[in-house]
């Protein structure tokens, strides 16, 4: 018996990197997996096929059960045929895993409308449209007396808990995602649906395109040393969420290599109370020496590979 026998799992963007290793986990753990994929570049570009079909393949080859799905997830109606694909296909659905993500890099000022709207709309609305199909199905098949153990997991980032230069768009999307996961959390529990997000830390297109990623990602040369980039080491956690006996909801993890971190965000740094109304004099007084320095992105990796 798998850890994940008799569950129904949609993984979006599965067609490559942390997708198709979180597909592949999933149905070695006895998941029937819906492969979803439009095949674009890392740009968004295209649709071929064949990724999300090569995923399916290297399953089914290995005695899994598996469907390729090509919708589009930002495009609301085509997330409730995604939703209602893993229904027909498998007769149910019990874990939503929302992965997929595309790229527009340029520093704020010199960042267009359309880089910013396609960004938000793959990553962020790219969430919240399977999500709300899937929340509706589950509030469903609670209404009808099911017992319903469900599973959201969202993909947030470095680049949006701590901001990485020339992501402004990405950042945005990706600490959304963490309030969209909150908000699921609560509006499910009733309903029996956890929300959770992970930030993956992991060699995909995406990292490898950043400045630097290509050297600071590169797998080890020494045969047998621990990959700490692969995408494959932040499976487990995904998988884990993706049990019906799981406790988390309304977690945040960061998970790089062989490490795992619980988040808290936001932490109160300061209480400070004044009498009545602040004054401009008295914020002078009391913030200088409390205010917090921001992370960069740069010290949050030296932190978690240290």
């Amino acid at each position: 018996m798998g850890r994940l026998d008799q569950r129904v799992m949609i993984v979006t963007g599965a067609g490559r990197g942390l997708g198709r290793a979180h597909a592949l986990l999933a149905a070695e753990l006895g998941a029937a997996v819906v492969v979803n994929d439009r095949g674009g570049d890392l740009f968004g570009q295209g649709d071929a096929v064949s990724p999300a079909d090569q995923v399916v393949a290297e399953i089914t080859a290995k005695g899994g059960r598996a469907v390729a799905s090509h919708h589009d997830v930002a495009d609301s109606e085509q997330a409730e045929a995604l939703i209602r694909l893993a229904v027909e296909h498998f007769g149910d659905l019990h874990v939503l895993v929302n992965n997929a993500g595309i790229l527009r890099d340029r520093t704020f000022a010199n960042l267009n409308e359309g880089e910013w709207d396609a960004v938000i709309r793959v990553h962020l609305k790219g969430h919240a449209a399977p999500t709300r199909h899937a929340l509706a199905y589950w509030r469903d098949r609670a209404r009808s007396g099911a017992t319903v153990q469900a599973s959201v997991v969202h993909t947030s980032s470095i680049s949006g808990l701590a901001g990485n230069f020339g992501q402004a768009n990405y950042a945005a999307a990706k600490l959304g995602i963490v309030a969209l996961s909150s908000v699921a959390a609560l509006e499910g529990a009733k309903y029996g649906v956890r929300s959770n997000a992970v930030s993956p830390s992991g060699r995909t297109r995406m990292t490898l395109a950043s400045p630097g990623g290509a050297e600071l990602l590169a797998a080890p040369s020494e045969e047998g040393a621990f990959d700490v980039w692969d995408p494959a080491n932040v499976s487990p956690v995904v998988c884990w969420l993706a049990q019906p006996d799981c406790p988390a909801t309304s977690q945040l993890f960061h998970v790089t290599g062989d490490r795992l971190y619980v988040m808290q965000i936001p932490t109160v740094a300061h209480t400070l109370v004044g009498t009545r109304r602040w004054t401009l004099d008295a914020l002078d007084r009391e913030l200088t020496g409390r205010l917090v320095s921001p992370m960069a992105i740069e010290s949050f990796l030296e932190d978690v590979v240290s």
